[in-house]
Parts: structure tokens; sequence; C-alpha cells
């Protein structure tokens, strides 16, 4: 059966949704760990009020066709996100890692934001753009933060491991 634009942006919507909530999982892990950090521990604050909002702008423009997030996508992806904030964990470099991590993650939402524009004009679906936009600065904005955080993370990191400190937290 062929699916029509329609359904691709049901799709695209429960797709991005879930990941979302992947996000939420992995920064609210992380954000328990980074009291040495003050810089990047504000930033994922922001940034996690900010995927609240996101979540919302994407549970409207479900609610608007008539659907609902997908409850096996959201469960699959939590878990995962949290076990990707938990992988790095034992590593005298989480932070570092972590960082690393989430410049990536934050460009594969600005991925999935700017496909999702597409299908939504594509499908004809005008009606949550602007939200959409919205939300693609806001995933922009935490990548060039996050870009901008790794060298000052980093020479925090070196020295607190210098000096014999624990340099996780």
């Amino acid at each position: 059966m062929a699916l029509d634009a329609r359904d691709i942006y049901i799709t695209a919507l429960k797709n991005t949704h879930a990941l979302e909530m992947q996000a939420l999982q992995i920064m609210e892990r992380q954000v328990e760990r980074l009291q040495r950090y003050p810089e990047m521990e504000d930033a994922l604050r922001r940034h996690i009020e900010e995927t609240h909002g996101q979540r919302a702008r994407l549970e409207e423009a479900l609610q608007a066709v008539s659907e609902s997030p997908s409850a096996i996508k959201e469960g699959i992806l939590g878990f995962v996100g949290n076990m990707m904030a938990l992988g790095h964990t034992p590593a005298q470099d989480e932070i570092l890692k972590n960082a690393y991590a989430n410049h990536a993650f934050e460009n594969f939402e600005i991925a999935a934001y700017e496909s999702l524009l597409t299908i939504c004009e594509t499908a004809g679906q005008q009606g949550s753009i602007t939200g959409f936009q919205q939300s693609l600065r806001e995933e922009e904005a935490m990548a060039r933060k996050v870009r901008e955080l790794v060298g000052p993370t980093t020479r925090r990191y070196v020295e607190l491991t210098v000096a014999g400190d624990k340099a996780d937290r």
C-alpha cells in the first residue's frame, strides 16, 4: 500500500517527537553530573526547557491531524537515550565524550527538523511551519553553544585532571 504525503507527515511528526524524548533523557541524565562545568550545565538546563516546548509544538501538530505520539517509539528511544547518557559515565573523560555526543545529536536534530519542514510543505501542512522553524532555530543555537563550549570545557577538564581533582562531576 502506497503512503500519501499526509501519512509521511504523521510518521515524521511521531519520529521527531520520539527524538525529542531521547534528547530529554540524555540531557536530564547529563545535567545531574555537571557541577564542575556550570556553563555546560546552564546550556543544558535552558535547552531542556526549550525541548519541552518543542515537544508541545509537535503534540499540537499531531492533535491537528487527529494523531498522538507513538508509545512504542517513545519507549524505545527513551530507553536508548538513558543508555546513551549512562554510556560515558564510567569514563574519566565523561564530560568530553558527552560534549562531542551532544554536538553530534544537536546536528542530528537540526537535520530532522529540516526534513520535517520539507515534509510539512510537501504535505500541505502549513499550520505548524512557524513552530517547527522556531524549533529548528533553537536546535541550531544549541549546536553552536555546545560547539563554543567544547574548548572551555576541555580546558576545565584538563585543569581538574592535572590538579588531581575529580574531573567528571
